[in-house]
């Protein structure tokens, strides 16, 4: 949904309702509903939904009051102490600012939908206007519930603990929520957070406090976007964007997304000298993490995006076994190491093996989560999606279920399109076995691809070998009695390449047959230093491979401004940060164009573009050849292993 106006919540405003949440903290009063009551009845007596049944007595209604409850709480905790613990307090805060921010929302739905009219005649209104009174009264219930939730998580999210699942645990559901009228509503949320905050079992230290607050918001979220679906009269809700003055925080209809609050995820520290072979996944990885810091955050752009040598979207494929996840590691470690010398926010954000849900719409929602964060100006983002193939796989394949056909329909959203906002500060790298497998749409948003293909060379077997037992030789030397290369240094093979040159076997041809076939037939019309020559390649390839397509063309173009940037940023610059990277934006840009003219020397431009064009179609001729391969082997593998059963079956007879 497009939000087309912004509408700013006022502090000063906010400041004449805290008085009211405040009222709402220190009592309200709420009857449990009989389903709620008797939900569970038959469980043990230790039942969380039993023991909220019986704080309130049964039902009898008495006053709820979170107030006294968190004092209780405190003295439970700390008997000694006069200060109000941290956590403790810090949750208390949250609640009151999300309290008044819910009532805010709840005012405003109520001047803009015309609920407030309605409400001043309530006493004389007719059926079919009691009935739009009901339900725009559920929706502003509703709306208001959402905000209370979702600004208290805005407040608390950052201080919770990553790993919510023994809270999440212990309070698998709420009982009951009310969406009657906002006072009813408001009493019933604060009646079920006071007899869980109430239970000594859950709350068991400070910190509890804070991660209880966040689980149970976060339930109160899911169950109002359960039930979105059946509210009436949501458009003054959807159409529209409350930003709160001087913050980050924005309420965009029922959106449920953190901006930024994204954690980075723990990783290996590697080294990418401690990797054998790869010299492409390599190089690649490291142009990445220089580009990358390269970003200006004053600008929110970075100036290898003009150059044209920046990618969102990049990815690696090869065999398995040959490093793919040590990879995704050394481009991390390396990342990290730099922004932490350069004192810039870094968020690690791989994509989770639970993407794919089975409720339909689970899925959808899941990707907008992960990928949201990566539209956050304000850190460098790495996004690496292992095993892409599982979750990006071809949709037209026989088999492949909803929830991949959502991950890929948002994925697709978020990189290019209406939501693909792209400063120059996030890249998402897809590593993967099976390139062939991943949808076409997908491949097609790639604008940098290298292989990764482990040992290839003997100091390459050499090194893969000396990192396993130099560990024995560490710990035990002479332990090892074996006999070291003549003239070679360990590891010595393994550090970064100077350029895509050394690395690259550069050829004038290709090397698949059907392109090397079609390259010739054009070569016969015209030279391959006229425009006109990649014309006619291009017309020719998509003759063959009907895949090809103006995307991929775009992505050769990618490639050769790789190629025009492929210079290192020189090491003085890492050393004193004054010197590039805390200059400003067009500082920036101007010293990278000076690199990159010193860089061309010895090559011209037509000569760079062949190469490129050449490796690409090389590449999407290999792409497509193993599909096919790969199916005409598992028929031979089942022929022979028919021949083998009959033959030793004839023997046996």
């Amino acid at each position: 949904m497009e939000h087309n106006s912004t509408f700013p919540i006022k502090l000063s405003e906010l400041e004449a309702l805290r008085e009211e949440a405040t009222s709402y903290l220190k009592g309200v009063q709420w009857e449990q509903g009989n389903k709620a009551r008797s939900r569970d009845k038959d469980q043990k007596d230790d039942s969380i939904l039993l023991y909220l049944s019986k704080a309130n007595n049964g039902g009898s209604t008495e006053v709820t009051s979170v107030a006294k409850t968190i004092a209780s709480v405190k003295k439970r905790l700390l008997p000694d102490s006069v200060a109000i613990p941290l956590h403790l307090n810090r949750a208390l805060f949250a609640l009151q600012e999300g309290l008044t921010m819910g009532i805010w929302l709840k005012d405003s739905y109520y001047d803009a939908s015309g609920l407030s009219s309605l409400n001043e005649r309530r006493g004389s209104l007719d059926a079919a206007q009691r009935r739009e009174f009901d339900s725009k009264m559920q929706t502003a219930t509703a709306f208001m519930l959402f905000g209370i939730a979702y600004r208290t998580l805005f407040d608390l999210k950052q201080v919770a603990s990553d790993d919510l699942s023994v809270m999440k645990n212990k309070i698998s559901s709420i009982p009951e929520v009310s969406l009657l009228s906002p006072l009813k509503g408001i009493s019933c949320l604060l009646f079920y957070y006071d007899g869980f905050l109430n239970h000594n079992e859950i709350i068991t230290s400070d910190k509890d406090v804070v991660d209880f607050t966040v689980v149970f918001f976060e339930s109160i979220i899911s169950e109002i976007q359960l039930r979105i679906n059946s509210l009436e009269y949501t458009e003054v809700i959807t159409d529209r964007t409350y930003k709160l003055e001087k913050s980050e925080f924005a309420v965009s209809g029922w959106e449920n997304t953190f901006e930024g609050t994204a954690k980075s995820v723990e990783f290996n520290k590697i080294e990418f000298e401690e990797i054998v072979g790869n010299r492409d996944a390599k190089h690649f990885a490291r142009r990445l993490t220089e580009r990358m810091l390269s970003y200006d955050f004053e600008a929110q752009k970075n100036p290898f995006q003009e150059l044209g040598g920046f990618m969102p979207v990049f990815m690696g494929y090869g065999i398995p076994g040959t490093g793919k996840s040590m990879l995704i590691a050394a481009i991390a470690t390396r990342l990290k190491k730099h922004c932490e010398a350069l004192d810039i926010p870094f968020l690690f954000h791989p994509m989770p093996d639970t993407l794919i849900s089975t409720f339909q719409g689970g899925s959808a929602e899941k990707m907008v989560q992960w990928m949201k964060p990566l539209q956050d100006p304000n850190k460098l983002i790495f996004a690496p999606i292992d095993d892409a193939e599982n979750n990006l796989q071809e949709r037209t394949t026989q088999g492949v279920s909803a929830g991949v056909k959502e991950v890929i329909g948002v994925f697709l959203r978020y990189t290019e399109g209406a939501y693909a906002i792209n400063y120059g500060n996030s890249s998402i790298g897809l590593f993967t076995n099976l390139p062939e497998m991943l949808d076409k749409a997908v491949i097609s948003r790639v604008q940098g691809r290298f292989k990764i293909d482990g040992a290839r060379t003997l100091p390459d077997f050499i090194d893969q070998d000396y990192l396993w037992w130099r560990k024995l030789e560490k710990t035990m030397p002479d332990f090892v009695n074996m006999k070291n290369p003549e003239k070679y240094d360990f590891l010595s093979e393994q550090g970064l390449a100077k350029n895509l040159g050394e690395i690259m076997n550069v050829s004038d041809k290709p090397s698949e047959a059907k392109i090397l076939e079609i390259y010739e037939q054009t070569e016969a019309n015209h030279s391959n230093t006229e425009h006109l020559f990649f014309a006619e390649l291009y017309k020719n390839v998509q003759k063959s491979f009907p895949f090809f397509s103006s995307r991929d063309i775009r992505n050769i173009q990618s490639a050769v401004s790789l190629r025009l940037t492929d210079f290192d940023l020189p090491q003085a610059w890492f050393d004193d940060a004054s010197l590039y990277f805390k200059k400003d934006y067009d500082t920036k840009l101007s010293m990278l164009q000076d690199l990159m003219k010193q860089n061309m020397k010895g090559l011209n431009f037509s000569d760079i573009r062949r190469q490129e064009v050449i490796r690409y179609l090389d590449n999407v001729a290999t792409i497509a050849d193993t599909d096919f391969k790969r199916q005409v082997e598992g028929r031979i593998h089942d022929m022979n292993v028919q021949v083998e059963a009959r033959r030793q079956f004839e023997e046996k007879e």
